[in-house]
Parts: C-alpha cells; sequence; structure tokens
C-alpha cells in the first residue's frame, strides 16, 4: 500500500492522467469482524450490539412527503424531493442520490473492493457482501456473525470513492441502510472501540455532528502514509468513512467531506 501511494505522488508531477490505481483496503469484512467481536466479547464499555437489538423489525414505510396535494397531481413546483429523509429517520430515494457528490477537486477513485467506485448493491449483492464478509473468520465465529448480519434486515449499501487530483489521498464513503436502533448500537460500538479500546489514536471531532466518531490506527514515527476512520448514525443510515493517504493527512479536509456527507443526510429533509 505504502509502495503504491508514494508511486502515484512521485508521478503526480509528470504523468497527472497515468496515476497507478490507489491500494484498495479490506473494507467488506470490517462490519462482520466487529459484529464477531461484539457477539463474543458481549460489550465494550457499555455498549452492546446483542441479538436482542438487532432483531428489532424494520418496519419504516416511505411515507408520502410533506406538502403533497390531498387530492389530484400535485403542480410541478411541489413535486416531492426525490430523495431524502423522514422526521422518523427513514431516508428514501437512491442511495447513490444520498451520497455525497464528487467534490471540486476530486474525481471518482478506486474501486471500494468488489464493490465498485460509484454503486448502489442490488440485493443479489448484498448478500454475497454478507457471505464475503465473513469468509475469512473461524468456523465457529462465522455462523455467529453472519446469523448477526442477517438478523440487521440489511435494506440496502450506497459506495462511493473519491481520489484528490493531486493523487495523494483517497477516501472511501459507504451508506449501509438497516433498522435504527441497530445502526446507533452499531455506531456506539465503533465509537466506543476507537475511543475507548486504547488501540487508535483518537481522531478529530466532526463540527456540528457530536454523534460522529473518528480515530486513526497506531503509526509509527515517519510512517509515510497514515489512515483515518470515522462513523455516524443518521436515522436508518451507518455513514462510514475510511481515508488512506500520504502522511501527514489532511485532516480537516477529510473531516470537512464527511461533514457534508452528514449534512446531506439532515433530519428530516436531506439537502441537494
Amino acid at each position: 500500500m505504502s509502495d503504491d501511494l508514494d508511486n502515484d505522488t512521485a508521478q503526480q508531477t509528470d504523468a497527472p492522467e497515468q496515476l497507478a490505481p490507489a491500494p484498495v483496503p479490506a473494507r467488506g469484512r470490517g462490519l462482520a469482524l466487529r459484529v464477531c467481536a461484539a457477539v463474543a466479547a458481549a460489550a465494550l464499555a457499555g455498549v452492546a450490539i446483542g441479538v436482542g437489538i438487532i432483531r428489532v423489525k424494520y418496519d419504516d414505510a416511505p411515507q408520502p412527503a410533506a406538502g403533497s396535494a390531498a387530492q389530484g397531481v400535485a403542480p410541478a413546483a411541489a413535486k416531492p424531493h426525490p430523495y431524502g429523509a423522514q422526521a422518523n429517520g427513514t431516508h428514501f430515494g437512491s442511495l447513490r442520490d444520498l451520497l455525497l457528490p464528487v467534490p471540486a477537486g476530486y474525481r471518482l477513485g478506486p474501486d471500494d473492493g468488489a464493490d465498485g467506485n460509484d454503486t448502489e448493491l442490488t440485493p443479489d449483492q448484498l448478500a454475497a457482501d454478507l457471505d464475503d464478509s465473513v469468509k475469512d473468520l473461524p468456523k465457529t465465529e462465522r455462523d455467529k456473525a453472519k446469523a448477526v448480519l442477517q438478523g440487521l434486515k440489511m435494506k440496502g449499501k450506497g459506495v462511493r470513492t473519491f481520489r484528490s487530483e493531486t493523487g495523494d489521498m483517497a477516501l472511501y464513503l459507504r451508506l449501509s441502510q438497516f433498522n435504527q436502533k441497530s445502526v446507533e448500537a452499531e455506531s456506539a460500538f465503533e465509537g466506543a472501540l476507537g475511543s475507548q479500546s486504547g488501540l487508535f489514536r483518537l481522531g478529530p471531532e466532526v463540527p456540528g455532528h457530536p454523534e460522529a466518531h473518528c480515530f486513526l490506527p497506531p503509526a509509527d514515527p515517519g510512517e509515510p502514509i497514515d489512515e483515518l476512520d470515522c462513523t455516524a448514525a443518521v436515522g436508518d443510515l451507518l455513514v462510514e468513512l475510511h481515508v488512506e493517504g500520504v502522511a501527514p493527512l489532511p485532516k480537516a479536509e477529510a473531516v470537512s467531506l464527511f461533514r457534508q456527507q452528514l449534512d446531506r443526510l439532515a433530519l428530516p429533509g436531506a439537502t441537494v
């Protein structure tokens, strides 16, 4: 991974359009490993993701948008937004629409594993994603983790990746849509894992979003590559950001993009 990003930086000046693809992080199995850890350990810092939490029935059906005409067809100016969020926390519309568009100074980045770089997963892809997420776990833990993941009643996943025009940073955004209580529990678990386990460096706060958590993996002084992970629960969406880049990472810039993503999902209505 380090060599690839170093080579990108070295080549940027002479051939900016011929950058080698950035390394692909092992993102697909992260949730399964955390679920497995939660099942095995039961709780971390008082936060649990037990089967009792995740079996809550997912029944947040989209409701008609506020302001729609009671009878007949609403005039063109009053048409509901094609995507957004209701007051009960349920998001509607395409997850690709809910994902942050490619910002200025960036372009679509490398594939996020088998999920691509700008994708809303189909039901078949969701099933394959679940199987792939547990395939490397020991058999005794694999069945437990798979049962927990199936209990989440996953409704959808959306992925979009960005790569800075300078070629020195790649960002991986993922939206996972499932039961709200489970989304909150998973985000709280990730926050506790990052801030209270002692395994990670504390990351920056996300302005205006106290529900968000950011942390960084351990790194030796002089390490050429650094990483940052952020997570937040917004209604029925678990929002995750993974960042890789040449050290020192422009953490404020990465956190700003995460804030923009959370603002886009704001309740009770997502913004354009």
